[in-house]
């Protein structure tokens, strides 16, 4: 009986794409307890291997993918740049090296690299220390030519300009243009730990602590400029342990600098000159350091959701041909590799690749279209493990870990206001792999979770 059931569902779900009957019954109820009618959900459920879907619902509908529309960017760099495909960064020196001073400038130039954190510029420093450069008596210069420049507002998107998820793409990004910050409860006041070091710069901490704040409620804190200070004012729980954040409070130009001169200088280095845009000479770079691979790559940019390194592999895409990335290229990349799939995607809006967006668009099932050439791709073993592992890591690690179904599924998760998306493989135990795409774009999105989660025990359990 149970297998007439199913059958029946099946057909029905095939036949009327619009029906509730479509939707399994634990889904149908997660949705209505979340007040989200049919109209403001997209799903997509299908197996890898067949055209045709089992579940479709709204599917042709354009909606806001939030950061799901990182599977399209990152499947289309693999398939584009190549899994092996890495960043550079150049340095050169402009003037004459001896005896350990430079009389003239240092330059660096950046070509996109997504990835060149504080950890790997301190290596590659000492390794300039090593290759003889220990005075610097011109200026550091920052050749950013391989992006076209932008005039990014990191408040225009929530007008929350500190936020890290904010920072624009940069050729020349350093450490995501991010402070690591800690807050540690010492009594009525609290400790702060800001990474990396900064020079010229100086901590104001005023956080407070409060015994009435909850431990997982909205921060309770804010980070501001005040000339050269960094001031952090508000409280943290008491009770509940350290507080970590991520915020960007200084320009690229600024930041760079001052990492680079606390660096340089804890390497013993000395600097006479100050920072300034201009173009690398014409002669060949004094060291080069090399990105991990974009297979490695990708795996931060969908398992953490990163959206500024999402940003940078987009307007890589874009460059070419000693044109500089820009979002117009970036978006003709991306339209000719679904021209050469032979996909035709009239829906698609793209804006940074990322998804954090307002504007960006695709339907639930061009998005699963995208999952199934995925699953041909010749790379799709990388495309899969970059994807969070349902209840173990990344953005889906608390998810369904407790109830069996923990590692039975690779899923992209994304998240704005109004909406709440969730895209991916299902791993049932039957041995099928299911292709889902959830899509809500509705104002009660936040509480659509259940609903996700429901059809993914359904899938994982149903043979």
């Amino acid at each position: 009986m149970k297998q007439i059931l199913a059958a029946s569902l099946l057909l029905v779900a095939i036949g009327n794409t619009a029906a509730a009957a479509s939707l399994p019954k634990p889904v149908s109820e997660a949705l209505k307890h979340a007040g989200i009618p049919l109209s403001g959900i997209s799903i997509v459920v299908q197996q890898t291997q067949s055209r045709q879907p089992v579940i479709s619902q709204n599917a042709r509908l354009a909606v806001n993918p939030a950061s799901a529309m990182k599977l399209l960017t990152t499947l289309v760099g693999l398939e584009t740049l190549g899994p092996a495909y890495r960043w550079k960064t150049e340095a050169y020196l402009d003037g004459e090296l001896g005896n350990g001073v430079l009389y003239g400038n240092l330059v660096f130039k950046g070509y996109g690299d997504p990835k060149l954190t504080v950890e790997q510029f301190w290596m590659w420093l000492h390794e300039l220390r090593q290759r003889g450069l220990r005075e610097i008596r011109g200026d550091v210069i920052l050749d950013r030519s391989f992006f076209e420049p932008a005039n990014h507002d990191p408040a225009a998107f929530d007008n929350d300009p500190v936020r890290a998820y904010n920072v624009g793409a940069d050729a020349l990004l350093l450490n995501f243009n991010a402070l690591r910050l800690r807050l540690i409860p010492d009594g009525s006041a609290a400790s702060a730990l800001l990474e990396p070091d900064l020079s010229g710069y100086k901590l104001d901490n005023r956080i407070a602590t409060s015994a009435t704040l909850p431990c997982r409620g909205d921060d309770a804190f804010k980070a501001r400029m005040e000339g050269t200070s960094i001031v952090l004012e508000g409280a943290i729980p008491a009770n509940c342990g350290e507080v970590e954040d991520y915020i960007s409070l200084l320009p690229h130009d600024d930041y760079f600098l001052s990492v680079f001169s606390a660096l340089w200088k804890e390497l013993g280095g000395t600097l006479q000159g100050k920072l300034r845009g201009g173009s690398a000479p014409d002669r060949p770079p004094f060291a080069t350091r090399h990105s991990p691979p974009l297979a490695e790559v990708i795996r931060d940019i969908n398992k953490f959701s990163n959206n500024t390194m999402a940003r940078q592999l987009f307007l890589t895409l874009g460059a070419a041909d000693g044109v500089p990335g820009n979002v117009s290229g970036g978006t003709a990349a991306v339209q000719r590799w679904l021209n050469k799939q032979q996909l035709q995607f009239p829906e698609l809006v793209l804006e940074n690749g990322a998804g954090l967006s307002r504007t960006e668009r695709i339907s639930a099932q061009h998005l699963a279209d995208i999952l199934q050439r995925a699953a041909r791709s010749p790379f799709s073993a990388e495309l899969e493990a970059s994807l969070p592992i349902l209840g173990m890591d990344g953005t889906v690690k608390k998810r369904l870990n407790g109830n069996g179904v923990a590692g039975y599924a690779h899923l992209k998760t994304g998240t704005l206001e109004g909406v709440k998306s969730i895209a991916g493989y299902v791993h049932a135990r039957s041995g099928k792999q299911w292709i889902m795409v959830f899509i809500i774009n509705h104002p009660n999105a936040k509480y659509g979770q259940a609903a996700q989660d429901a059809l993914i025990e359904w899938l994982e359990k149903w043979h």
